[in-house]
């Protein structure tokens, strides 16, 4: 049940947007196990122009940028998982927007089960009330 929040330093276009969310929808469920139909992606856009690096605007350097901020359950991926993750996101964001900078980054917060849910449900209970599932099911 991860939340994926993409901001672009792009022209805003539909197709891109829903390139974005696809391709990462799929990264997200190939690299770090989260099921995509749980799976939200919010996608931003800003103008190159306001976006700045190494003092300079991005319009000025003539390249396109991202940031990717996702919340995903505590202890529900390994360091190595999430690594691969980031490389992966670097390296497909690149060839979705072109001439990405080094400077886009990728943000994994892994967050507390008790303090994150969806449907008014934290993973905590979720992951509590399956056990308990399981239990009675074995009995």
């Amino acid at each position: 049940m991860p939340m994926l929040n993409v901001l672009i330093a792009a022209p805003a276009a539909p197709d891109l947007s829903r390139r974005v969310a696809s391709t990462l929808s799929d990264l997200t469920a190939r690299l770090l196990g989260k099921d995509p139909a749980v799976t939200a992606i919010a996608i931003s856009y800003i103008a190159a122009e306001n976006w700045f690096t190494g003092g300079a605007a991005l319009s000025d350097q003539r390249k396109a940028a991202y940031w990717l901020d996702i919340k995903i359950t505590e202890a529900t991926n390994t360091k190595a998982e999430m690594a691969d993750y980031i490389a992966a996101v670097h390296g497909t964001m690149a060839e979705i927007l072109g001439a990405v900078h080094e400077e886009s980054y990728v943000l994994v917060h892994p967050v507390p089960a008790s303090a994150y849910g969806y449907g008014g449900l934290t993973q905590e209970y979720r992951f509590i009330a399956g056990k308990s599932a399981q239990a009675q099911r074995a009995a």
